[in-house]
């Protein structure tokens, strides 16, 4: 089984997240035991940003690392896991917002796709980019 990043590049709609987790240094962190949870956005989320966000965030790497720790959760969390809770602390010290009205939501980012396992921990694709307070 592939880890986390081994497994969002075969994957082939997470190049955006990709690029910008080798652009913070965050490969290897992603690529070590964990387990992690990570709370994936796609290309199409990326794209949805106002125009220059992705570029001002890839010259700004210490924001760029503050966005994506904030897509992270320490440990395993498999949907049925997540949706019993009305928060979860995210790897940044922020806490994300889950809701399961109408669906699953994380801050407001609809919950597309989840228990993506890895050898490292769990994927949840997203549909936006969320964004630490």
């Amino acid at each position: 089984m592939a880890n986390i990043v081994e497994t969002a590049v075969a994957a082939g709609t997470f190049n955006t997240l990709v690029a910008a987790v080798k652009a913070a240094e965050l490969v290897e962190t992603l690529s070590g035991p964990g387990p992690f949870t990570v709370l994936a956005p796609t290309d199409e989320a990326f794209a949805k940003l106002p125009a220059g966000t992705v570029e001002g965030l890839l010259n700004d790497i210490p924001k760029l690392k503050e966005v994506l720790t904030y897509h992270v959760l320490a440990g395993k969390f498999m949907a049925a896991d997540v949706i019993k809770l009305a928060s979860a602390k995210t790897v940044n010290g922020q806490s994300v917002t889950i809701s399961t009205i109408n669906g699953v939501k994380v801050d407001g980012a609809n919950v597309i796709k989840t228990d993506i396992e890895t050898d490292n921990g769990v994927i949840h694709v997203i549909d936006s980019v969320i964004l630490p307070k």
